[in-house]
């Protein structure tokens, strides 16, 4: 399955934000990578900026450009407005779902969790991260996998994640989606609407 494998500091330094994770590059060198990074950058086109905000938000996400084109598409057909509805459908991949409920420390981490198999939707082994998490959905861990180092060590450091649209079961190692997230639940420092007018040129 397609997915960045590049340095991820440089992606966290292009945007200035920790866009896979902490990173201590940002810390040390808070500019833009290459040897032109320091020096004062001229204006960005309209179309950059657009463009930028899209790239974000497919690293932030892991996604590549067909899978983000064919996503945009999908919210463009449902009710709602379109950029919102982009990231719903964003937050209800199953690999972003397991980030959110702390199963996994990282969507990385989340992504190798569903494709190896420790991820159950109702009860079923699902091993594909970009499965459409729907509300009313269970979301566990597969008995066998519940004494995963990885898994329990982001449960007990981090917790559960709280959020609205989720809720999370501690003993069962379960979880499940009570609703699609609002706007303002996704804490994800993305301008959407960016992102639909660069698809709308």
């Amino acid at each position: 399955m397609a997915r960045y494998t590049g340095p991820k500091a440089k992606i966290s330094r292009r945007f200035n934000e920790p866009i896979l994770g902490e990173s201590k590059a940002l810390q040390k060198k808070n500019y833009a990578p290459g040897q032109h990074g320091k020096t004062k950058k001229r204006k960005q086109s309209e179309y950059a900026v657009q463009l930028s905000e899209k790239q974000k938000a497919k690293y932030i996400y892991g996604v590549l450009e067909r899978q983000f084109a064919h996503t945009f598409d999908k919210a463009t057909r449902k009710k709602g407005v379109t950029g919102e509805v982009l990231l719903q459908l964003l937050e209800a991949r199953l690999d972003n779902t397991v980030y959110r409920l702390g199963i996994a420390p990282t969507r990385r981490a989340a992504r190798q969790l569903v494709v190896h198999k420790h991820i159950l939707v109702n009860g079923e082994v699902v091993n594909i991260p970009s499965y459409s998490v729907r509300p009313g959905e269970k979301i566990g861990v597969r008995e066998k996998s519940k004494s995963l180092e990885s898994i329990t060590n982001s449960l007990s450091i981090g917790g559960a994640k709280k959020y609205p649209w989720l809720e999370w079961d501690g003993a069962e190692m379960e979880g499940k989606m009570i609703n699609l997230p609002l706007r303002a639940d996704i804490p994800e420092n993305i301008n959407e609407q960016l992102i639909v007018e660069l698809y709308s040129k």
